[in-house]
């Protein structure tokens, strides 16, 4: 067989992943052609991709390949595949050349692309999560998700054009793009050059009509509901008339939380945050948040539940601070667990423990897991060469050297990466190394540390990884990472560092030494549980354990405008209200027509996706079926209008009841599903409709009427506010960390004339810092008004370093004067 292909050509990347599928069954034969050749001798016209069969016939259109390569692999036919393929070839394929057309040929940006395949792409996000399945047919791959990937692709590999809420859509096509057939797939097709390899071929297509660009809106999308059968009706219904008698006792608190057998046992953790700063919303985002939403909506349903955190304070960062603020590193650590504590206790984080890693449980039981692997064989001895400053009479830790590049030449690289090149560096490696305490020149010396022989491991380690793997909830970023580690062969690794702030080794000869910190660290889950309880043991050596949440600015703006206000506070606010105004707080009556019995079943099916998806601990997923039932809620009060009915006959008043009294039991289910994410917003609704405390507390996986008829609720009110630009830009300067630094007034300039050496490091690692800044934004083509501004926080940081030195100011940059 003679595959021909070309570059640039869109058609050929689905093709060439599926030919990799095959490789093995046959022997395929790839050429590369020009566009304009006429492969294929019948047609009128060129086309690539061709396949040439061995029997001399031709196939020579991109399913019809990628169908034939699939076959050869063993793959068999089934309906949803081809049913996938259908509509890729007729909605897909016409919205997606729309979107290139316009983004390489029109250069359009932004909406203006996305909105002619939004629609796309959302039915696919929506199909995966409804499904809850990683590929399009089911748990395993199929031709289906080849071919609808090369389509996505020329797009997608865009982050721009991949939404951030279609998180199930961004998990499949990550996964699909991190495998080799597809990586060798995109690297022949657009050699590097990303979405602009196609432009010859889209240049000579003709120009989407408007009629292909559906028209953009910033309304929800009406979903599609899913078809129901007249049982799951009847069940939704049966589980809504038993309401509250059918949610089971509490359970009674323990102290401490231990494991419980025969039940559900919860052991939730958090990456520990590092102790040499003061948190910020990022810290919280990527450290704490997943992990808190996921302890709470276990808490909800009723599963033993611990959860843990605690400050990360060993390690040479931590000794950088000391010598900063002129304090012990036990001070530091004193001074910033505590702030880390109050933070996330003013954040409500709703930790079991918070505890920290400098305590004598840390050492007791790093150094008796030491011993173990010692005594198994499992610690390797051998000499490391590092660098020695000799006026402060110690060994240098990677952080304490700085010097230049030998890659880039960049003058300022660490003793570990180079900030410029980013490549890793080994200290010895640098050129014109330097002691960043006092600037001398250190030396090189050698030093004995101690290993551990991971290659020992590595048997066991696959064997494990191969019971694990399949069908566990690993992200595809985690499993390729951890793939190619052990495909290039695993290597001893230094767990012993010459310094004085660590866990000090138990071993004769390295009395002057104390565990690496990242050996040290991960114990630290198992000394916080020990201190927690005496038996943490029965956590920790219990056989059975197991989607992060990013964040911008921009997007805060419009979700809590479009879906927390629009979407699902003014539904819950609406409810609320007419009972409040029509039925003087009194839940009415309620009789159930058809209708109403569905969207009781499908705001059921939505619950108990709701629950599969945490679970599974997809958080952001779950937290659309929220949306979803809010979104259904509002269109059911909007096409029942019961504040036109409650003025019209009996029958329309009876009806106008009945909606209001569904709607605020939908408000107070959602309250409830809302508790992981939004406790504090949670515990308002149901202080406003004064729910049940059971109800508060266990949610099961059905729907139920937790607000009877007769119930009084009270006073309601609006749970959230709109945010303008300006807000947003106030939040960001009290919340974003390092973005909200303000430059120093001339005052503390002044006081750096006669810096210290690790005065004018910090100085410099600000410089360094704001200079990448810069350049992110410069490279993104952000908006020049705040181009600007990070341009002068860096001139102004380049000054105070200048004086800090002892050097005149450089003077400001310009044009020159014709």
């Amino acid at each position: 067989m003679r595959l021909f292909v070309s570059d640039g050509v869109p058609g050929c990347l689905p093709v060439l992943a599926a030919a990799g599928r095959a490789r093995g069954r046959a022997e395929v034969l790839i050429s590369t052609v020009g566009p304009e050749d006429c492969v294929v001798p019948f047609l009128t016209r060129p086309k690539v991709p061709v396949l040439q069969l061995d029997s001399g016939n031709y196939l020579f259109s991109t399913s019809a390949i990628c169908r034939y390569f699939f076959l050869l692999s063993g793959w068999e036919q089934d309906d949803l595949t081809n049913q996938w393929l259908e509509w890729e070839a007729t909605e897909l394929q016409p919205a997606l050349s729309a979107a290139l057309y316009y983004l390489v040929v029109q250069g359009k940006k932004g909406e203006d692309v996305l909105g002619s395949v939004r629609r796309a792409l959302t039915h696919i996000d929506h199909s995966l999560s409804r499904q809850n399945c990683p590929f399009l047919a089911g748990e395993t791959e199929s031709l289906a998700d080849i071919v609808l990937w090369g389509a996505l692709y020329p797009l997608l590999q865009d982050p721009a054009y991949l939404p951030e809420e279609l998180s199930a859509l961004h998990s499949w096509f990550q996964t699909l793009s991190t495998q080799e057939p597809c990586q060798r797939a995109a690297e022949t097709v657009l050699k590097q050059q990303g979405v602009l390899a196609l432009r010859p071929y889209l240049q000579k297509q003709p120009q989407p009509s408007p009629a292909e660009g559906r028209a953009v809106t910033n309304e929800p999308e009406e979903e599609e509901l899913a078809t129901l059968s007249e049982e799951e009706i009847a069940m939704a219904v049966t589980a809504w008339e038993k309401g509250l008698e059918s949610l089971p006792p509490l359970r009674p608190q323990q102290n401490p939380v231990l494991p419980v057998a025969g039940e559900r046992n919860v052991l939730i953790t958090s990456a520990l945050p590092y102790v040499n700063n003061v948190p910020h919303l990022g810290n919280i985002i990527g450290c704490v948040l997943s992990a808190d939403v996921f302890a709470r909506y276990s808490r909800l349903r009723q599963w033993n539940t611990l959860y843990l955190c605690g400050t990360d304070e060993y390690g040479t960062a931590t000794e950088t601070k000391a010598l900063e603020e002129g304090l012990t590193p036990q001070e530091i650590c004193d001074k910033y667990h505590i702030i880390h504590a109050d933070i996330y206790r003013w954040f409500n984080i709703s930790f079991d423990i918070f505890g920290r890693t400098t305590t004598p449980q840390q050492t007791k039981i790093t150094q008796d897991i030491f011993q173990q692997l010692l005594k198994r064989g499992f610690v390797l001895q051998d000499t490391v060469e590092q660098l020695r400053c000799e006026h402060c009479a110690r060994f240098l830790a990677d952080r304490f050297v700085e010097g230049v590049c030998p890659f880039c030449g960049y003058e300022e690289a660490r003793g570990d990466q180079c900030d410029k090149c980013g490549k890793l560096i080994n200290a010895v490696e640098l050129k014109k190394p330097q002691c960043k305490v006092c600037r001398s020149c250190p030396v090189v010396q050698s030093s004995q540390h101690l290993f551990l022989d991971l290659p020992k491991l590595e048997k066991r380690l696959e064997e494990w990884l191969g019971r694990t793997l399949p069908g566990s909830d690993w992200t595809p970023n985690a499993q390729f990472i951890t793939r190619s580690w052990l495909r290039d062969g695993l290597k001893p690794r230094c767990i012993t560092r010459d310094l004085k702030w660590g866990t000090p080794v138990p071993l004769e000869g390295f009395e002057d030494k104390v565990f690496y910190v990242w050996f040290d660290a991960t114990i630290g889950y198992l000394s916080i549980t020990a201190n927690y309880t005496d038996q943490w043991e029965r956590w920790w050596k219990n056989p059975e354990q197991g989607q992060d949440s990013a964040f911008s600015w921009t997007d805060l703006l419009l979700k809590n405008n479009s879906e927390l206000l629009n979407n699902l506070g003014n539904f819950i606010n609406r409810a609320g209200m007419f009972v409040s105004k029509f039925f003087g707080g009194y839940v009415p009556e309620m009789v159930l027509t058809p209708d109403d019995q569905r969207l009781l079943a499908h705001v059921t099916l939505e619950l108990q996706h709701y629950h599969q998806l945490l679970e599974k601990v997809r958080i952001r997923d779950a937290l659309r079926s929220i949306l979803t039932i809010s979104r259904h809620g509002n269109q059911y009060i909007q096409v029942n209008e019961p504040w036109k009915r409650i003025k019209g006959s009996e029958a329309d008043r009876q009806r106008a009841g009945t909606v209001t009294g569904l709607a605020v039991n939908i408000a107070a289910l959602l309250s409830v599903m809302l508790q992981p994410y939004m406790p504090t917003v949670s515990a308002t609704i149901q202080a406003q409709l004064q729910l049940p405390p059971p109800a508060c507390s266990i949610l099961l996986t059905n729907f139920l009427c937790t607000l009877p008829a007769g119930h009084q609720i009270g006073t309601v009110s609006p749970l959230f506010q709109k945010l303008e630009n300006d807000q947003i830009e106030s939040l960001r300067q009290r919340f974003g960390g390092g973005q909200a630094k303000t430059s120093p007034k001339p005052a503390v300039v002044e006081t750096v004339t006669t810096a210290k050496p690790q005065q004018i490091q910090a100085l410099m690692d600000e410089v360094t810092k704001q200079g990448n800044i810069v350049r992110e934004l410069k490279a993104q083509k952000a908006d020049k008004n705040e181009v600007a501004a990070e341009v002068a926080k860096l001139l102004d940081l380049k000054k105070q370093l200048a004086v800090a030195e002892g050097k005149p100011p450089e003077a400001p940059k310009g044009k020159k004067k014709k």
